[in-house]
């Protein structure tokens, strides 16, 4: 007999578990600074519109394939398609994007573990200036065995509570640590607003400028809107998908995944909340790129009064939100562990956590030991090959293939998924809607990733 399939405890807790698989550093640092470049509050208008008509039918289509099949995506698409089709193979493809994924990501939540920890320490209490803050950076990233200790250390609080099981580990905790991570953005924006000149800031944020779009390049903004809706909730490697294969069938899936979306648009709003009337309020250029968090943000706390408690906060919640995504990605490891090899839970645990340290040690040495080598020309690193892989290609790759399953005949087939999506109380998915999933999204996925491919090709010529 198979193994009974394990469920989620609440409603409540699906919906937060699910928001903080999508809300990570895609939200709290990649979304401000992409604002702050491209004209901010009509950057924000245009990104919402995006994430209504691309974000959201995705989102659905992912939840419906993993509830259906009561699987993970690469055994949920052998499961649900035609007799002897192919989409199949695409599961291992979701399964190398998952394991890609925490090779960088993991990294990248031990540097905000190590910040929060200096930050409490005080260490940076003085550094009002970016050049001091760059130079912590510099020398954090130039020690391979510091980066791996922070490293690792994210990834066994990660895989301990998933080894606790879905109800008693990853929901119950990441449930609390999402709360958490709440009250504390609401903390922080309200401090930043107050601050003397953080209303220039808001105003940037919140008001639509035409000028602003006119100086950004309408062109620019719209295609920057169009990625970071697509890229802000993590669909296309089957992390929602195994969520949705927890999930009982007395809700419809359109009715939590708005509230998916929702969530994690607020926790993205609220991100640029924070850091706008911060960086206006100290003078500093809201649109200095992915330097904003690690190298920009630290020196204008020190400069805040009790700017030691403000920057730990700010920190303690940005590790919140990128734990909360690697719980969650660890999850569908372990879920495709479990489904794909027949494994039982403390065993893909056991596995995995010693293996995802060692795929994770390139990336390390590719800021240090490896630093010559440079795959995108001058001042790239390993990060940024992996970065590429997954969110310029396996993601968007992943993205195209669900639509198509879910619209076409050959795959699972708009009928099937309508009933499924449909299935239980709450807002249900417009049948008419057909023709537009199977046209827009497709051509939206398609431009962002040729977009991704040229943009890197660009850089060799």
């Amino acid at each position: 007999m198979g193994r009974e399939r394990e469920t989620l405890g609440s409603r409540l807790g699906f919906i937060l578990l699910s928001a903080g698989c999508a809300i990570g550093l895609g939200n709290v640092w990649r979304f401000p600074y992409m604002a702050g470049q491209y004209g901010g509050a009509i950057f924000v208008l245009i990104y919402l519109c995006f994430l209504l008509l691309l974000g959201l039918p995705i989102i659905v289509m992912e939840f419906a394939v993993g509830r259906a099949a009561r699987a993970s995506l690469p055994v949920a698409l052998k499961r649900l398609g035609p007799a002897k089709s192919v989409w199949y193979w695409y599961g291992p493809f979701a399964m190398m994007g998952n394991y890609l994924l925490m090779m960088f990501y993991t990294i990248i939540t031990g540097w905000l573990l190590a910040y929060f920890f200096y930050a409490v320490k005080g260490t940076f209490v003085g550094f009002t200036t970016s050049a001091q803050t760059g130079a912590f950076l510099q020398n954090l990233t130039s020690s391979p065995w510091e980066q791996i200790f922070w490293m690792v250390l994210s990834i066994i609080i990660g895989f301990g509570v998933c080894s606790l099981g879905v109800r008693k580990g990853v929901e119950k905790i990441t449930k609390y640590m999402m709360l958490v991570l709440l009250i504390m953005m609401g903390v922080l924006a309200v401090n930043s607003i107050c601050l003397d000149g953080g209303m220039k800031g808001l105003k940037f944020y919140l008001v639509p400028s035409v000028a602003n779009l006119k100086a950004a390049g309408v062109g620019n903004v719209l295609v920057a809107a169009m990625g970071q809706s697509f890229f802000s909730l993590s669909v296309g490697i089957g992390s929602m998908a195994i969520f949705g294969s927890y999930m009982a069938k007395d809700r419809s899936l359109t009715g939590e995944s708005i509230w998916v979306v929702i969530l994690d648009t607020l926790v993205a709003i609220i991100s640029g909340l924070i850091i706008f009337p911060a960086c206006f309020a100290y003078g500093v250029d809201p649109g200095a790129g992915p330097t904003l968090l690690f190298v920009t943000l630290p020196s204008i706390f020190a400069k805040m009064p009790m700017g030691a408690f403000w920057c730990s906060m700010f920190f303690l919640f940005l590790s919140f939100a990128a734990l909360s995504t690697v719980i969650a990605v660890f999850e569908n490891i372990i879920g495709l562990n479990i489904d794909v090899f027949k494994l039982s839970r403390a065993k893909a645990v056991a596995i995995n956590l010693p293996l995802i340290i060692l795929l994770s040690i390139p990336c390390v040495l590719g800021f240090n030991v490896w630093s010559g080598f440079m795959p995108f020309g001058e001042g790239t690193n390993i990060l940024d090959l992996e970065d590429f892989l997954v969110s310029n290609v396996i993601l968007p790759f992943g993205a195209l293939l669900l639509v198509c399953f879910c619209t076409m005949r050959l795959g699972w087939g708009w009928n099937r998924f309508i009933e499924e999506t449909n299935q239980g109380v709450g807002v249900k998915f417009p049948k008419w809607l057909r023709l537009y999933c199977s046209i827009f999204p497709p051509i939206i996925i398609f431009i962002i990733f040729s977009k991704g491919i040229i943009d890197k090709i660009k850089v060799f010529f």
